[in-house]
């Protein structure tokens, strides 16, 4: 099984940075937009792929910009919502990086359904997980990722990403080896 990461396109608390990064839910800007419009043409969704997404509005809207109403599964995870990285358990979690509840997503997106590996995750987000409890619960969704037909891709955040990287056999990632706005990664074999 292969999987793409996928992060989101520019957003707006990135607009007048560092002092929008606690805004409340950032959607993606006009810039943000045309990235992920542009990405359409590197990706290639077919009718059996999943697409998991973390529930923030930015990673929603860059899902709604690569997916056709025909193309793949799109189901929302909070397993795939923010992580910092490295961890540190001193840091505070940005404003920017509050995830939608599932009462809040079945209002605003209720086309969408929720999967339920690691339902925990709703309520103490990944964000502030010791990296145990991380490694548990992404062991647990990975192992659901090898299950679904076709190929997996999941729209997330850089962090989130390279955590997941490190979990899939990477070593020695740092900051820099970040995805930019709407960049993507392929895991092959995974």
């Amino acid at each position: 099984m292969d999987i793409t990461f996928i992060r989101h396109g520019h957003a707006e608390h990135l607009l007048n940075y560092p002092k929008e990064l606690n805004r409340l839910h950032p959607g993606l800007t006009e810039q943000g937009k045309k990235q992920i419009v542009a990405l359409r043409k590197n990706i290639n969704i077919m009718p059996n792929d999943t697409i998991v997404v973390s529930p923030t509005k930015r990673t929603l809207e860059t899902a709604a910009l690569l997916t056709p109403r025909e193309r793949g599964s799109v189901v929302i995870s909070p397993l795939v919502g923010p992580r910092m990285y490295p961890q540190d358990a001193k840091f505070t979690p940005l404003g920017c990086d509050q995830i939608y509840s599932r009462a809040e997503l079945s209002v605003l997106y209720p086309d969408k359904h929720c999967i339920d590996v690691g339902v925990e995750a709703w309520e103490e987000s990944i964000n502030q997980m010791s990296t145990q409890q991380f490694t548990r619960l992404a062991e647990q969704f990975l192992a659901w990722c090898r299950k679904q037909t076709g190929h997996t891709f999941i729209v997330s955040h850089d962090g989130t990403i390279t955590n997941y990287r490190m979990l899939l056999g990477e070593h020695d990632l740092t900051r820099d080896d970040f995805l930019g706005e709407a960049g993507y990664y392929t895991v092959r074999d995974v």
